[in-house]
């Protein structure tokens, strides 16, 4: 039977090209005299708080400021780093804040919207010089970034207390820090240390993680003195110790006493690559021992029924996904690593959440996974203005390797939705990894499993979940083998089994395609194959994923699917060609897109948090130039989101998904409207909010698929048309086909 495969090597269509400059004149809310006239008693009152704190809270007499920045100055080419560098602070973190300025440019009415909270580091002379002077200054060079300032204010230690909190007792908590590891290790702890001690709260500091410019530190105190530990002027944030999800699926595990499907006496279908599960741990002897190698950490507690009932449930999913036990099992993609990363009772160790992530960050670094599952994690619903420990620290590992890691959004869904307690929980909010939520069934008529963690994610991240599969629900649970040394089927459900049913799908991409297709494009396929449907985008994410391999891998006659993994160069502008056949199409063209590519994170900067963002602008037709002959490309349409001309950038990255790092949409044409379309795609860089230009290129994988029904031969017209270019991806091995 003749097999459409996908089309490979996208990228040799593709050319660098050159685009005009843009921008013009800037309409400044403020004039500088005006700015000075109402940041002065602003930054006087500043300057009399961090003055009135006890010295010992300001280590190294080092104080923080909090500056909002005016929202009409949210794009990196007007960050004020002059200002910063006049003034002799550093900013060394921020968060989104919703503000209403009190003035617009253009006589605007002035309306409350998102903007950026700076917070800036120096020395307490600095601040007190900088308000002693600013009467004097006239708006010159670097002085003249006043003008893109809202507000200054001294941080209170009560807003830095984040969530809901015991008001009485010795708890364990998380602090976050402003300071690298360099600072903490140098100076910061012990000074923290000190002025912790001069108040009588005697403490020990656990497990610390370091991200950027953030260190994350878990202790003991008492619940009645925490606006005392919060005062101490380098803390950005305060939190009870969040516990570890507990294991308590959404549906009742019981056991199946029919008889199980034989297990598969074949080795998995690829020796190269692996998947890391980091989960509950494997009983010695079980069956899947063929497939899984389980380690366990020196000094562990010996597993609980419970802990490895999960375990075993979550590496079943990952082998075999949902079984149905009339069916005969699929032999492994590939081998499973299963690391057991929890003790006896994760409820009885109050401070287990770290343990757990040191665990898991030591394999982490020791060897690069092709794959990694995550069903656990903090019980803790995603933050806006600030990014969690184990967020930073696996979105950074991530950013850093070709690892394509699956996290489960929790369980979560029913809960309390006007305190956001149903939002997708830590670490699902990684932007480098897909989270993976549930549905209630496999079947056509599906829909968000009740229980399944919802988005959005932050900004940027704003799509989270990414995906749904199946997670089972009590009327259609899912199925999977027991923790028992005899095979034994049993039921369960919750998103902590969709996730590894989602990374089974991608390492059979990998095992039936080799190199021919990377990580980062796998995940495109996944995100791009996806199963929309008209539900939700905070429900579900851009859909469910694909049944099976022959729904991502092969096309039909009249539909083409080409994949580009190329890379590209900061600043850059590159043409990304769509296959057509030459001459007139007749009828509907539909277009479908999936842009996907790693950032480099800064944590500390949540609103700020990629430091890569790719443009894209769509150009179907090669010969209209609507603007007259000085225009420099064709004419462009909206395709990811609304047309950027003349957006501000809080409209860029709510309406375009600027620095957003996966952009994902479907479009239909007239034919005869389309020749030779494109994507140009520009690389825009940041580092902490300001402009920067790294040295590296970025790897991105581009998916397109184009189907055009009244043309019934589209994928045999395209190959030949680009014979010399585009290649058929084969896989290595037989996909089996479903039918």
């Amino acid at each position: 039977m003749k097999k459409n495969f996908l089309l490979g090597k996208g990228e040799r269509l593709t050319e660098e090209i050159s685009a005009k400059p843009g921008g013009g004149p800037k309409d400044h809310p403020y004039s500088f005299r005006e700015a000075k006239k109402r940041l002065g008693p602003m930054l006087s009152e500043a300057t009399s708080a961090i003055d009135a704190l006890p010295s010992d809270a300001c280590p190294q007499d080092q104080a923080v400021l909090s500056i909002t920045l005016n929202p009409e100055y949210l794009a990196k080419s007007y960050f004020p780093s002059g200002l910063f560098e006049e003034v002799g602070v550093d900013i060394v973190g921020s968060k989104p804040k919703k503000v209403k300025p009190e003035k617009r440019s253009r006589g605007r009415e002035a309306i409350e919207t998102s903007s950026t909270e700076l917070f800036a580091k120096g020395t307490r002379s600095a601040i007190r010089k900088w308000n002693q002077n600013l009467a004097e200054w006239t708006g010159e060079k670097k002085e003249a970034g006043l003008i893109t300032i809202e507000e200054i204010l001294a941080p209170e230690p009560q807003n830095k207390i984040k969530g809901t909190i015991k008001d009485h007792g010795n708890l364990p908590i998380e602090i976050v820090l402003h300071a690298n590891e360099l600072e903490s290790k140098n100076f910061v702890l012990q000074e923290l240390e000190k002025y912790l001690a001069h108040r009588e709260i005697f403490t020990k500091f656990g497990h610390r993680f370091f991200a950027k410019g953030l260190c994350f530190l878990e202790m003991n105190a008492p619940a009645e003195r925490l606006e005392e530990i919060a005062q101490f002027s380098l803390v950005r944030a305060l939190r009870q110790m969040p516990k570890l999800r507990f294991f308590e699926p959404p549906v009742r595990s019981t056991t199946i006493p029919s008889t199980p499907p034989e297990l598969p006496n074949n080795n998995p279908i690829s020796a190269e690559a692996r998947i890391a599960i980091f989960d509950g741990g494997i009983p010695d002897n079980h069956p899947f021992t063929k497939w899984v190698y389980h380690y366990e950490f020196p000094n562990m507690r010996p597993a609980t029924q419970e802990i490895l009932t999960h375990g075993v449930a979550v590496t079943s999913a990952a082998l075999f996904g949902h079984i149905h036990p009339r069916d005969p099992l699929q032999t492994p993609y590939c081998h499973i690593d299963h690391y057991r990363v929890l003790d006896d009772d994760p409820k009885a160790n109050p401070h287990e959440l770290y343990d757990v992530l040191e665990r898991i960050e030591y394999v982490l670094l020791e060897q690069e996974y092709d794959f990694v599952n995550l069903s656990l994690g903090p019980n803790l619903p995603i933050e806006d203005d600030e990014v969690h420990a184990w967020t930073a620290v696996l979105d950074d590992y991530l950013s850093r390797t070709q690892t394509l890691a699956t996290i489960a959004v929790g369980n979560d869904g029913e809960s309390d939705p006007i305190l956001r307690l149903n939002r997708v929980q830590v670490p699902a909010d990684c932007v480098n990894a897909l989270a993976i939520g549930a549905c209630d069934t496999p079947d056509t008529e599906w829909q968000r499993a009740p229980y399944s963690s919802i988005g959005p994610g932050r900004s940027p991240g704003l799509i989270k979940p990414d995906l749904v599969d199946f997670g089972g629900v009590t009327d259609r649970p899912f199925v999977v083998f027991g923790p028992e040394l005899t095979p034994t089927l049993s039921t369960t459900g919750g998103t902590s089994f969709a996730s590894p049913n989602v990374i089974r799908l991608a390492s059979g991409l990998r095992a039936h395609f080799g190199s021919g297709i990377n990580h980062l494009a796998i995940r495109t396929l996944l995100i791009h194959t996806s199963e929309k449907k008209e539900h939700d985008i905070a429900e579900i994410g851009w859909g469910r994923v694909a049944k099976g391999l022959d729904d991502i891998t092969l096309c039909d006659d009249d539909c083409i699917r080409v994949v580009y993994q190329g890379e590209i160069s900061p600043a850059k502008y590159v043409r990304a060609p769509i296959p057509l056949p030459s001459g007139v199409i007749n009828g509907t063209v539909s277009i479908k897109a999936t842009l996907c590519y790693k950032s480099q994170t800064d944590p500390h900067h949540p609103g700020n948090y990629t430091r890569a963002g790719l443009d894209v602008t769509f150009r179907p037709h090669d010969e209209k130039f609507g603007r007259g002959k000085d225009q420099l490309h064709p004419d462009s349409k909206s395709f990811f989101g609304s047309n950027a001309a003349g957006l501000t950038e809080e409209e860029l990255r709510s309406k375009t998904w600027k620095w957003e790092n996966c952009l994902h949409s479907l479009k239909k044409f007239r034919g005869s409207g389309l020749k030779n379309p494109c994507f140009d795609i520009h690389y825009n860089s940041r580092l902490e909010g300001r402009g920067f230009n790294p040295d590296e290129k970025l790897p991105y994988a581009l998916v397109v698929t184009v189907k055009a029904k009244k043309i019934n031969d589209l994928y045999d017209q395209v190959v030949r048309q680009y014979a010399n270019r585009l290649e058929p991806i084969r896989p290595l091995l037989e996909i089996p086909i479903r039918t």
